[in-house]
């Protein structure tokens, strides 16, 4: 059993009903301290149970939790139950807790019973400085400052974009690796055992530094392997620059079960990675098909209220990923194939699949090249969902850009696509690209940079 830590060092945490529907296991992310929820806060959980949404799921996994919490200590949870690592949860039934200041909105009711809340446990000698509200919502973080009371967001699991694993580093090697490198495709070197597996390079020679390779570490991180530079492009589409070459390089190696791509607009994620999907799928036929999905947000809505059948409903939300597809058979070297296939064709075929998110809960997808756009809306809960779909021989693609975010539950340092980087940045069966440069366009680049 882990010891508590002495009382007088422990925080108590009154939590906001945002972070349990962002994330139901938040109330085991607390370690040693003391982990308040406001009765009125499972009031308003009970209002989002029968959703149909990622929240709604969340509300029900917050109940059962507790339910379970309730079940295995057999005492009211207002009494206070123990939890892993020497913390302890407790229901505040708010009884002798009145709100009274004058500015409080009535429509607020719920936020501002769980300042009161807070305010109370901070009136206590030896709690004060140590109670923290902990919420997603920058308002009311700043209505609990003005009342001094410390408040925080929920940090668990957040990552930094600015520090987020690029997928790529520069390495000085000496001439006679370059050479080995180029006569097997694979050099042994030691300079790369603490680096990432399956990590991208940029290989300078030591005797001349102007002279540069393309390489990526082998996924034991014993060796170095030659990113081979393509004198055919994949259905049409060349890669423009270093990190294009690198992806491609990740997309087209079977070995690797899970590619992110991360980049701005218009730096080729979604092409790039659908153009390999249909090579590896119509060409080499090493998937069944190219299956391409994307959130329609929120995950999990009715596409209803659209007219005509499933495929009318998608279209709006599909016309992107429709849009590349053309632009990939229009780019397709004349007389390779003939007459360019329209997607259609390639759909009828059964080479090409497009769907909505909102129906891969509970799927089994075995050897398919699974593509999911805008990742970056996705919850980390809602990736782990999707990632844990894949069968036997399938591989999956996550693109999104994490400063483009519609999701009101997420942030750029809390969505799902960079959460499953930082996670997986050195699993051997994983590999990781940050596009920079982009080459949809000089208007759409500048506009990506300055606007």
């Amino acid at each position: 059993m882990i010891a508590r830590a002495p009382s007088s060092q422990r925080k108590t945490y009154v939590v906001d009903t945002n972070v349990l529907l962002h994330d139901p296991n938040a109330l085991f992310a607390f370690e040693e301290h003391v982990v308040i929820i406001p009765i009125v806060i499972i009031e308003e959980i009970d209002r989002f149970k029968k959703d149909l949404t990622e929240v709604g799921r969340n509300a029900r996994q917050v109940s059962r939790i507790l339910d379970e919490l309730l079940l295995e200590h057999g005492i009211p949870l207002s009494q206070g139950v123990p939890l892993d690592r020497g913390g302890e949860l407790r229901v505040d039934l708010c009884a002798d807790v009145k709100v009274t200041w004058p500015w409080a909105d009535p429509k607020h009711l719920v936020d501002n019973m769980l300042l009161a809340v807070a305010d109370r446990m901070n009136q206590s000698a030896d709690q004060q400085g140590l109670v923290i509200v902990v919420t997603k919502d920058t308002n009311l973080r700043i209505k609990a400052n003005a009342l001094g009371i410390r408040a925080e967001d929920f940090e668990h699991g957040k990552v930094m974009v600015e520090e987020l694993y690029t997928g790529q580093a520069e390495l000085v090697v000496s001439s006679d690796t370059l050479e080995t490198l180029y006569a097997d495709g694979e050099a042994v070197s030691d300079l790369v055992e603490n680096m990432a597996a399956n990590e991208c390079l940029v290989l300078r020679n030591e005797d001349r530094p102007t002279q540069t390779v393309l390489a990526r570490v082998g996924p034991n991180k014993m060796t170095i392997r030659l990113v081979k530079r393509m004198k055919e492009g994949i259905w049409g589409i060349y890669p423009r620059n270093k990190e294009q070459f690198f992806a491609l390089d990740l997309l087209l190696d079977d070995d690797i079960k899970l590619v992110t791509l991360v980049g701005k607009a218009g730096t080729g994620k979604t092409l790039l990675a659908i153009a390999t999907g249909l090579h590896k799928s119509a060409d080499e036929r090493t998937y069944h098909r190219l299956l391409v999905s994307r959130p329609i947000f929120p995950l999990g809505k009715d596409i209803g209220y659209l007219p005509g059948n499933i495929e009318d409903k998608l279209n709006p939300w599909m016309k992107p990923v429709y849009d590349n597809v053309e632009f990939i058979l229009d780019s397709r070297v004349e007389g390779r194939s003939g007459k360019n296939r329209g997607y259609e064709e390639l759909i009828n075929q059964g080479l090409l699949e497009i769907e909505p998110l909102t129906y891969i809960r509970g799927r089994s997808i075995p050897h398919q090249y699974l593509i999911v756009d805008e990742a970056q809306n996705l919850t980390p809960h809602e990736i782990k969902t999707i990632i844990t779909r894949a069968g036997e021989g399938t591989k999956i693609v996550l693109t999104g850009d994490p400063y483009q975010i519609d999701n009101p539950y997420v942030d750029s340092t809390s969505n799902g696509l960079v959460y499953v980087v930082q996670k997986f940045r050195d699993q051997p069966l994983a590999g990781h690209v940050s596009l920079t440069k982009g080459e949809r366009s000089d208007l759409a680049e500048m506009a990506a940079e300055l606007l």
